[in-house]
C-alpha cells in the first residue's frame, strides 16, 4: 500500500505525518538539539565557506542565530510572505532567495531531520495544507500556490495535492463521528484563523464530505503576543515618552516599537539607520533611562528571550486568572502582574475580527448555529480562553470537541486524505 505523507507547513510550527492503512503517526525529527515531532518554522543561514551555507531549521536555527550574533541570517514566519506580490526575494549572504527558495530550504532541512522516515522521493503521495485565506493585505492566492508548487516540485514527489488546513483537521476529527454530521472546524495558527463548514455523511460504509463554506482572516496567535509586548514592554522602554527638539516636545516615534512584531526583527533593527537615530534620542529624552533600556535590549540581542517570556505568560494565562510577567534584563520596569481580563481587553480588536470571520461563514452559507452538530477547535491559539469562550457563547458546550490533538490534527488529516481514491474531491481546487 502506498504511503501518504501529510505536511502541515505552518506559520509557527510544521509537522509531518504518515498514513498507511488508515493508521497515522507523526514523523519524529532528529534535530541537532534533540528529537521532536513539531518543528518551529524558522531558518538560519551561516556562511560555512566561500561558496556554501550552513542551514538549520527549528530550534537548531534559533540556537545558530543566537550563537552567531551578526553572522547568521534568521528567518521565521516564512509562510506569511507566500501570497505577497511585494515580496520579491531577500538577500542572504550575497545570494538572492525567492520565496520558493526559502520554503524549499526549510523543507529540505525538515527532510534531513526526518531521515528515511518522510519526504523522500518514491511512490508516496504528498498532501500539503494551505490556509483558507493567506496572511497579509490583499493576498494573491494564485501566486502563493505557484510558489508552493515551485518549492514542492524540488522534493520530487509524483503527486502533490493541496488541501485546506481546516478541511484536513475536520477529516481527522470526523474519523470518530458515529453519525452523519455538519461540522465546523476553526483552525487557529500563528498567522491566520480559518473556518471550514463541512457536511459528513456515510454511504455504504464510506465517508463522504460536502463542503458547505469557508472563511478566514490573517489574524492569530502572533498578534496576541504582540499585544503583550505593546502593553507591557514597549511603555517600559520609552513608547509614548517625549524628547526635546529645539523648543518643541515631540513623542518618540512609535514606528521603532513596530519591530517587536517578530523577535528576530530586533537584530535586524540594530543594523538600520533608525537604530542610530534612536541612540541619539537618549541625550534629549525626558526619560532617558527608558530609551537606554531599549538600546541595551537591542545591543545584547535579547529579542528571543523576551518572546519566550511573552509566550510563557500567554500560556499561563490559559489556565490561571492572573500571572506575573517578568523579564530580568529590564528589571522592575517590566515586572508586573497580568490579569487574564487585561489580556482579553488588549486582544479585543483581534477577537472582534476573528468573530467577524465566523459570522461570514455562517451568513454566507445561510447556516444557523443550531444546525451545526460538532465544532472542532484546532491549532495552538485555540488554547486561549478567550477563543474557547467565544465558541461556548455561540454554541452549546457539548457540541465543542474536547482538546488533545490541536497541534497535530492537520498533518494527520492530510495524511489520511492522501490515502483516498477520491482525493481530488478533497483538494483546495475542488473545494
Amino acid at each position: 500500500m502506498t504511503t501518504a505523507f501529510g505536511l502541515d507547513f505552518g506559520t509557527t510550527n510544521s509537522v509531518i505525518a504518515t498514513a498507511c492503512g488508515r493508521t497515522t503517526q507523526s514523523v519524529v525529527l532528529n534535530t541537532p538539539v534533540g528529537e521532536t515531532d513539531t518543528l518551529r518554522t524558522a531558518l538560519s543561514f551561516l556562511k560555512a565557506g566561500a561558496q556554501s551555507l550552513s542551514v538549520e531549521a527549528g530550534q537548531a536555527a534559533i540556537r545558530q542565530f543566537i550563537d552567531n550574533p551578526g553572522e547568521a541570517r534568521f528567518l521565521q514566519s516564512i509562510k506569511t510572505f507566500a501570497a505577497s506580490p511585494l515580496f520579491q526575494g531577500t538577500m542572504i549572504h550575497g545570494r538572492r532567495f525567492q520565496f520558493e527558495d526559502v520554503m524549499y530550504a526549510f523543507l529540505a532541512r525538515l527532510r534531513d531531520y526526518a531521515g528515511e522516515g518522510a519526504l523522500r522521493t518514491g511512490p508516496g503521495r504528498l498532501v500539503i495544507g494551505r490556509p483558507v485565506q493567506f496572511a497579509g493585505n490583499n493576498p494573491d492566492e494564485a501566486l502563493a500556490t505557484e510558489r508552493y508548487n515551485a518549492a514542492l516540485a524540488r522534493l520530487g514527489f509524483p503527486e502533490v495535492h493541496h488541501v485546506y488546513e481546516p478541511v484536513a483537521a475536520a477529516f481527522y476529527f470526523a474519523q470518530n463521528l458515529d453519525r452523519d454530521a455538519t461540522v465546523l472546524v476553526a483552525d487557529f495558527g500563528g498567522g491566520t484563523t480559518d473556518y471550514s463548514l463541512i457536511r459528513f455523511e456515510s454511504h455504504a460504509g464510506r465517508m463522504t464530505a460536502t463542503p458547505v463554506g469557508h472563511s478566514g482572516v490573517g489574524i492569530a496567535g502572533d498578534d496576541f503576543d504582540f499585544r503583550i509586548i505593546d502593553n507591557i514592554v514597549s511603555p517600559a522602554i520609552g513608547k509614548g515618552t517625549l524628547f526635546k527638539s529645539f523648543d518643541k516636545l515631540l513623542q518618540v516615534p512609535s514606528g521603532y516599537y513596530a519591530n517587536f512584531g517578530r523577535w528576530n526583527q530586533l537584530s535586524i533593527f540594530k543594523t538600520l539607520r533608525e537604530f542610530a537615530e534612536l541612540k541619539k534620542l537618549v541625550r534629549v529624552s525626558l526619560e532617558p533611562e527608558k530609551l537606554e533600556a531599549f538600546v541595551d535590549l537591542i545591543e545584547h540581542d535579547e529579542g528571543y528571550p523576551l518572546y519566550q517570556a511573552v509566550s510563557a505568560t500567554k500560556m499561563r494565562l490559559s489556565s490561571a486568572d492572573e500571572t506575573e510577567f517578568s523579564f530580568p534584563p529590564l528589571g522592575d520596569a517590566a515586572r508586573r502582574t497580568v490579569k487574564r481580563s487585561e489580556f482579553e481587553a488588549w486582544i479585543a480588536p483581534e477577537m472582534a475580527r476573528i468573530e467577524e470571520a465566523l459570522d461570514d461563514v455562517l451568513t454566507s452559507t445561510n447556516t444557523d448555529p443550531d444546525d451545526i452538530d460538532k465544532v472542532f477547535l484546532t491549532g495552538g491559539t485555540s488554547f486561549v480562553p478567550a477563543i474557547r469562550n467565544l465558541f461556548e457563547r455561540r454554541f452549546d458546550s457539548d457540541r465543542i470537541a474536547a482538546g488533545g490533538s490541536e497541534l497535530l490534527s492537520i498533518a494527520h488529516g492530510l495524511a489520511l486524505i492522501g490515502e483516498r481514491d477520491d482525493i481530488e474531491d478533497w483538494t483546495a481546487k475542488a473545494i
